[in-house]
């Protein structure tokens, strides 16, 4: 293959290579969002199968459990739709590829999949929106069942 080939392959590629860095980068911090939601929905039922809280105290607790796997849903949606927009932008790569390859003007196969790739991108930043809003609400309510301590001289 001649190095103005490879030289187009690699200049045709580099917008969606890109595109696969940032991307990676934000599946990155959804993904260590899951995580910290995962270990307080654990934590949560642990405090609700150790304890022997009250009635309201249960009630209290339900409900952060609930907003918690509310929040789990959300970034779990927000990550397969972030790993569905790497997978288009890499098919889009390799259609580039095989568009130069073979010669032909595959265009009709690398456009629908870097189209698929920016909605994908959309929606899962669309669900990390809603689990940031999500978990304002979740904050909101473990505050209001804190309990005010005392001042201190």
């Amino acid at each position: 293959m001649p190095i103005n080939a490879v030289v187009q392959i690699l200049t045709a590629s580099i917008a969606p290579v890109i595109v696969i860095s940032g991307v990676g980068l934000l599946l990155l911090s959804i993904t260590n969002r899951y995580g910290r939601v995962i270990d307080r929905a654990r934590l949560l039922m642990r405090e609700l199968q150790d304890g022997d809280p009250r009635g309201a105290d249960v009630r209290h607790l339900e409900d952060q459990l609930r907003h918690t796997h509310q929040r789990a849903v959300l970034l779990r949606a927000s990550m397969v739709f972030s790993s569905c927009s790497i997978f288009f932008v890499s098919l889009t790569v390799l259609s580039l590829f095989a568009e130069q390859v073979f010669h032909r003007s595959l265009d009709f196969v690398g456009l629908p999949f870097f189209a698929l790739c920016l909605i994908s991108l959309v929606i899962s930043i669309y669900y990390s929106i809603r689990d940031i809003v999500l978990s304002l609400t979740a904050l909101e309510l473990e505050l209001s069942s804190a309990k005010p301590r005392g001042k201190r001289s």
